[in-house]
């Protein structure tokens, strides 16, 4: 059994969003056509921040965009006030064809506690749920694309793999914030090293063992 996960597609993330990711709009046209694909089941993330988080540099005295903080133990980079809940920012990108997706799960809800993975926040403390909706659906086999490859796409894929599942990136439908220029090509190099397989988009049918079907 294998799923789709598509990781924060939101507003707030594209070219002319709040916490742009460069050319994140580029991965929606891939998204397009993976959601055709034949999965099992396809589910998708979102950032979905009280107005109050702790990631917001915004929400701490002097707090400088980049800087990294410690909360509760746990390192915290700071960002732009982002994907808040119930706001535009928030909504997934145009073009992206929602009717597509089994579930959403939503992270990052906590004040006090990011969550770049879809499985848990930050401290590891806090389940979204997804870990046993893919369980309880016998999914052995995770695809992943979204925004973004050095943040909440590297940890998603991190966690799947040690969660067990047999992990691929198709990483034409990833992009990276990129604060330092080599930041995604890091990232792809940590995800490999823990067992996750790099699909080319070309290469998917083959895989998934589509035959004669016109996409």
């Amino acid at each position: 059994m294998k799923a789709l996960l598509l990781v924060d597609l939101q507003n707030d993330f594209m070219p002319l969003g709040a916490l742009a990711v460069s050319k994140g709009d580029q991965i929606v046209p891939f998204v397009k056509e993976l959601v055709q694909y034949p999965f099992d089941v396809i589910v998708a993330t979102k950032d979905w921040h009280p107005p109050d988080h702790c990631s917001f540099a915004s929400n701490h005295p002097n707090g400088c965009i980049g800087e990294v903080v410690e909360i509760a133990g746990v390192p915290q980079k700071l960002w732009p006030n982002h994907c808040i809940q119930g706001t535009f920012g928030a909504e997934f990108a145009p073009g992206f064809d929602t009717t597509y997706l089994d579930r959403i799960f939503y992270k990052g809800t906590e004040r006090y506690v990011d969550s770049y993975s879809a499985f848990f926040n930050n401290s590891g403390q806090l389940s979204t749920g997804l870990e046993k909706y893919l369980k309880d659906k016998e999914i052995k086999e995770l695809f992943v694309a979204g925004l973004a490859t050095d943040y909440c796409v590297k940890n998603s894929v991190l966690d799947a793999i040690s969660l067990g599942f047999k992990t691929y990136v198709i990483s034409e439908a990833c992009r990276g914030v990129n604060i330092n220029a080599r930041d995604s090509h890091a990232a792809f190099a940590v995800m490999q090293t823990a067992g996750a397989t790099f699909v080319p988009f070309q290469k998917l049918e083959e895989i998934l063992k589509v035959k004669d079907r016109a996409l």
